[in-house]
């Protein structure tokens, strides 16, 4: 999860089973779009992020051929609470971590 993502996303995914961490439980919740980005590509994980900052971190990376382990990215006002976490369960149970390298995902999935 990126910083801003609200604690009940989190919450209600590990509810689900899915494994999530926050840069608050990682003490990175200082740190930087493009070091939470580095970060979470060594821990081997996709971002989850409602910045469009990481947005263009995430095109800057691709256009130079540098790696990152990938980006799930909708904006606040998308979805609904539930629909959101729906939608990242479904990602996160049915993708494989190297099905989303150096991507960038948009939920509402269809």
């Amino acid at each position: 999860m990126d910083v801003h993502v609200p604690r009940p996303f989190s919450r209600a995914l590990r509810k689900r089973g899915v494994d999530v961490i926050t840069p608050q439980e990682d003490g990175t919740a200082l740190w930087s779009d493009p070091d939470l980005l580095d970060r979470a590509t060594e821990l081997e994980r996709v971002l989850f992020s409602q910045d469009e900052d990481l947005l263009v971190e995430a095109a800057r990376r691709q256009s130079q051929g540098l790696i990152f382990k990938g980006i799930i990215y909708a904006p606040q006002l998308a979805l609904t609470t539930g629909r959101f976490i729906e939608q990242l369960e479904l990602l996160a149970k049915a993708g494989l971590p190297a099905d989303f390298a150096n991507t960038v995902q948009y939920p509402p999935l269809r």
